[in-house]
């Protein structure tokens, strides 16, 4: 677990990694699709999400699903992701 770490300008391997009121200044925030990361009380200041591997094969799917008239199913996920209410 990372703790009380400031990075700078660094990419961040996410997967399954604890992130305990770190700073994160201009990083590129990776995650491959593995053991969901756990950030508390961090912040994030100009960081670009990179989604990899099985990550970005879930994005790519949900496109497809949105592409073939799944619209309704893909904004519920959002919504869920969210929490949205409307």
């Amino acid at each position: 677990m990372q703790t009380m770490t400031i990075f700078n300008h660094e990419t961040v391997a996410l997967d399954g990694e604890r992130y305990s009121d770190c700073e994160f200044r201009g990083c590129r925030m990776v995650y491959r699709g593995g053991e969901p990361p756990v950030f508390d009380d961090c912040q994030f200041n100009d960081c670009d999400w990179r989604f990899e591997d099985a990550a970005a094969n879930t994005l790519a799917h949900m496109k497809l699903v949105w592409a073939a008239g799944g619209k309704a199913t893909v904004q519920a996920l959002i919504k869920t992701v969210t929490g949205a209410t409307r």
